[in-house]
C-alpha cells in the first residue's frame, strides 16, 4: 500500500518487497521446522515413533529432535537464518572452515560492476526502444509493434542472464562466504533443460526447495493428489510474482 500510494521509484520498491517476501518465507520454514521438531518430541514422550520430514526424502529422526530441539531455539541461531542464503531452516546449517579474501574480493567486485552495467544497458538500450515503442503502440500499428517487441526482447534476455549470475552467483555466494555458509547450491545446469519442468526445478533452487518442502510435500502427505500440490505451489509462487513485478510498476489491478 505504501508502495502504490507514494509512487516510489520501482528499483528500491522491488528490493524492498523483495526483502520482505524472503524474510516472510524464512519465518514460514523456521516456524514449520520447529514444529515438526515439537512434533517428534512429543511423539518420543508418548512412545511413538516420529514422522517429522525435514527435507525431500530426508526424515527426522527422534533421537535428533532430543538432541538438537529445543536448544536451538535462540536468537543467534534466529539471526544467522535470517542472513543465511537459505529460505529453508535447518537445526544446524554446514558452515566452511574459514573465509577465504580472495573469493570476498571476485564477488564483490563482481556485483558491483555487474549492478552498474545492468543499469547502463537499461538507461542507454532499453529506455530509448521503450521510448519510441510509445507511437506504434497507441497507434496499434500490429507490423511496428512486433518489431519493437523482437527488438526488446534482446536485451531483455541479455539484462536478465547478468541480473541472474550478479544475484544467484555473485550476491548469494558473497553472502555465503561472509557467514561461512557451506551450502553453495543456488542454481543447477537450467541451461541444459530438455523440459520446461526441469528448468523450474534448476534455475531457482531456494525457492524450489522451500515449495518441495513446506507446500508440495506437506500436501502429498495429507493425502491431497500430485496434481492439487502442483496447482497450489504454481499459483503460490504466481501471487508471489506479480507482487514483486506488478506493486512496484504501479500497475497492481487485481
Amino acid at each position: 500500500v505504501v508502495t502504490l500510494v507514494m509512487k516510489s521509484n520501482p528499483l528500491y520498491s522491488a528490493m524492498g518487497l523483495g526483502i520482505f517476501v524472503i524474510e516472510s518465507l524464512k519465518l514460514v520454514s523456521y516456524v514449520h521446522v520447529n514444529y515438526w521438531c515439537r512434533k517428534a518430541r512429543a511423539a518420543v514422550a508418548a512412545g511413538k515413533k516420529s514422522d517429522g520430514v525435514l527435507a525431500e526424502g530426508e526424515y527426522m529422526t527422534s533421537s535428533d529432535a532430543l538432541s538438537l530441539y529445543p536448544g536451538t531455539l535462540t536468537l543467534s541461531n534466529l539471526y544467522y537464518f535470517i542472513l543465511a542464503p537459505t529460505l529453508c531452516y535447518e537445526l544446524v546449517f554446514p558452515r566452511s572452515p574459514r573465509r577465504r579474501k580472495t573469493f570476498l574480493v571476485k564477488r564483490s567486485g563482481e556485483l558491483i560492476f555487474l549492478t552498474f552495467l545492468i543499469l547502463a544497458l537499461e538507461q542507454q538500450w532499453v529506455m530509448p526502444l521503450v521510448k519510441n515503442s510509445f507511437a506504434p503502440f497507441s497507434e496499434m500499428n500490429i507490423s511496428r509493434c512486433v518489431e519493437r517487441v523482437l527488438k526488446l526482447a534482446v536485451p531483455n534476455l541479455v539484462i536478465w542472464l547478468i541480473f541472474f549470475y550478479t544475484l544467484f552467483h555473485s550476491a548469494l555466494n558473497l553472502c555465503a562466504e561472509i557467514l561461512r555458509f557451506a551450502d553453495r547450491e543456488f542454481y543447477r545446469d537450467f541451461w541444459n533443460a530438455e523440459s520446461i519442468q526441469y528448468f523450474w526445478k534448476t534455475w531457482n533452487i531456494p525457492v524450489h526447495r522451500w515449495a518441495l518442502r513446506h507446500i508440495y510435500m506437506p500436501m502429498m502427505r495429507h493425502n491431497y493428489s500430485k496434481k492439487s500440490a502442483m496447482i497450489v505451489v504454481f499459483f503460490v509462487s504466481a501471487f508471489f510474482h506479480e507482487y514483486l513485478v506488478s506493486v512496484p510498476l504501479h500497475m497492481f489491478r487485481l
